[in-house]
C-alpha cells in the first residue's frame, strides 16, 4: 500500500513473506502453533510481532540492515526468530519507513516498537533488548545511547560500530589503490551527473597496475600486495584468512550502479560527495591519515612515499549528535553490550568493532563491551550455533551481572595470532582460507 508519511513509498504487507507465502506462528512436531503473531503499519512502517505461548515477559527487537535505496520497505523475520521463541523471548521488528543509509529512522522505528508492542499484545515487556545486524547493528549502538533506560541489553553483529569511520575506510582503500597504481582521482564535494561513468574509466586503468581482475581472483602485483597488506591494516590489522578475504572481496562485484567493479571499487565516497546519501556534507577525512603496509615502528620509504601521493581529503561535515544525517556512536553503552564481528568481513570491516572499543574505553564503559571474532569471510557470515551463544551469553549477563568471556580485539599481537576468532567460531565457513584452529584451542 501507498505510505502514509513518504510521498513515493510503497509499504508491503507485513502478514506476507517475498515469495507469496503467510508471515504464521511457529509449530511443533506435531503442528500444533507455538507462538502468536501480529502485523501491522504505523507511520508508514511495517512491523512484526511474535510471541510465544509460554511467554517468559522479555522482547528481542530487531533492527535490519541496509537496503539499497529502492522505495518499497519491507519488514522480515530475525536471525533467531526460532531460537528467541524456544528460549521464551517475543520479538519484533520494523519495516522503516524509509530505505537508504537512514540509521537515524532505524532507530526511531525500532524504538516505536515498544508501544506498538504494548498496544497489540495489551502487556509491556519487563525487560527489552535491541539487536541489529550491519546498519542494524548502527542502529542498535545509537538505540542505546539515544534511550538507555528502554533497553536491559544489546546485541549488534557484523554492525557499523564505528558511524562515519567506515566511510573513511572506503575512502582510504580507493585513495591508496590510485596512488599505488599511479592514477589521478579526484574527489569532487558536487559530483557530475557522469560521475559514476569517470570513476568507471579511473578504475579501469587502476586495476592491471594491481593485478585485480573483475569477477575473477587477483593475480597481485607488487603494487597490489602493498595495497592489500594497507588494506589489511586499515580494516583491523594483520589476523588469520586476511588474505583468503582479499581475494573473495577483490573476487566479488559492487553494488549498482558500479556493479561491474570489484567490490572495494564501487564504494568510493567520492562518488557520492562523501555524503552516504543522508549527510549534510561530506563525512571523510584522510589528512592525518598515515597509511601502513608493514608493522615497523617507523614508516619505511615506501610508506612514506605512498602517503606523499596519496589523495588528501577534508571532511565539510561530521556524525551527527542526534538522529539527522549519519548518527554518531558515543561508544558509552548504557547497558552490556555483546557483539560478533567476522575476521575476513571488508564491506563492514572488523575496525568497526575496535573503534567501538577504543570509545568505550576512553569513556570508562569497557566494562560493558564484550567483541567476539568470527573466522567467517562474508558479511554477516554467522553460523545460528555462533549467534545462539552470543545471545545467551548476553542474557546471562544482564540477568546475573557476570560478564562473559570476549577476544582483546585492540592487542595487535592477539588478532595476529593463527589461532585469533578460533573460540567462538562454532560450525563451517568454508569460503574463510586459513590454517585450521590448533587442536588445543578447539578443546577449550
Amino acid at each position: 500500500m501507498p505510505s502514509t508519511t513518504r510521498p513515493g513509498y510503497l509499504v508491503a504487507d507485513p502478514a506476507c513473506n517475498p515469495d507469496g507465502t503467510p508471515f504464521a506462528a511457529l509449530t511443533d512436531g506435531a503442528g500444533v502453533p507455538v507462538s502468536r503473531v501480529r502485523t501491522g503499519i504505523r507511520d508508514g512502517a511495517a512491523y512484526r510481532i511474535e510471541v510465544p505461548v509460554r511467554w517468559n515477559g522479555e522482547l528481542v527487537v530487531y533492527a535490519h540492515g541496509y537496503r539499497g535505496t529502492g522505495t518499497t520497505v519491507y519488514v522480515d523475520d530475525p536471525a533467531l526468530r526460532t531460537h528467541y521463541i524456544a528460549r521464551g523471548f517475543a520479538w519484533a521488528a520494523s519495516s522503516y519507513s524509509t530505505n537508504g543509509y537512514d540509521v537515524g529512522q532505524g532507530v526511531r522505528d525500532s524504538y516505536a516498537l515498544l508501544d506498538v508492542f504494548r498496544r497489540v499484545t495489551g502487556v509491556r515487556a519487563r525487560a527489552v533488548y535491541l539487536s541489529g545486524a550491519s546498519m542494524g547493528g548502527h542502529v542498535t549502538a545509537v538505540g542505546i545511547e539515544e534511550h538507555p533506560r528502554a533497553f536491559a541489553g544489546a546485541m549488534p553483529y557484523c554492525g557499523v560500530l564505528g558511524d562515519t569511520e567506515l566511510y573513511d575506510y572506503f575512502l582510504d582503500a580507493n585513495v591508496t589503490a590510485a596512488a599505488l597504481a599511479g592514477v589521478p582521482i579526484d574527489f569532487p564535494l558536487s559530483p557530475p551527473a557522469d560521475e559514476a561513468e569517470r570513476w568507471r574509466t579511473r578504475v579501469s586503468a587502476m586495476l592491471p597496475a594491481l593485478g585485480v581482475t573483475a569477477g575473477a581472483p587477483p593475480v597481485l602485483t607488487a603494487a597490489g600486495r602493498t595495497w592489500s597488506d594497507v588494506v589489511e591494516r586499515r580494516s583491523g590489522g594483520e589476523r588469520p584468512g586476511f588474505d583468503g578475504a582479499f581475494a573473495y572481496w577483490n573476487s566479488a562485484r559492487s553494488l549498482a550502479p558500479l556493479a561491474d567493479l570489484p567490490f572495494l571499487f564501487g564504494l568510493y565516497p567520492g562518488i557520492t560527495g562523501g555524503t552516504g546519501g543522508i549527510a549534510a556534507g561530506n563525512v571523510t577525512d584522510n589528512r592525518f591519515t598515515v597509511y601502513r603496509s608493514t608493522d615497523r615502528r617507523w614508516p619505511t620509504a615506501a610508506e612514506w612515499r605512498l602517503n606523499a601521493g596519496v589523495l588528501r581529503v577534508r571532511r565539510t561535515a561530521r556524525a551527527d549528535p542526534g538522529l539527522a544525517g549519519i548518527p554518531r556512536v558515543d561508544g558509552r553503552p548504557p547497558v552490556p553490550v555483546l557483539s560478533l564481528h567476522d575476521l575476513g568481513d571488508l564491506f563492514v570491516p572488523l575496525s568497526m568493532e575496535q573503534a567501538y572499543a577504543r570509545r568505550a574505553a576512553a569513556h570508562g564503559r569497557s566494562r560493558l563491551f564484550v567483541s567476539r571474532a568470527i573466522r567467517g569471510v562474508g558479511h554477516c557470515d554467522f553460523t545460528p550455533a555462533e549467534l545462539q551463544q552470543g545471545f545467551d551469553d548476553l542474557v546471562a549477563w544482564v540477568r546475573t551481572g557476570h560478564r562473559p568471556p570476549g577476544d582483546a580485539i585492540l592487542d595487535r599481537r592477539t588478532v595476529a595470532d593463527p589461532a585469533f576468532g578460533c573460540r567462538w567460531t562454532a560450525g563451517a565457513h568454508p569460503a574463510f582460507a586459513a590454517p585450521p584452529c590448533p587442536a588445543r584451542r578447539l578443546a577449550d
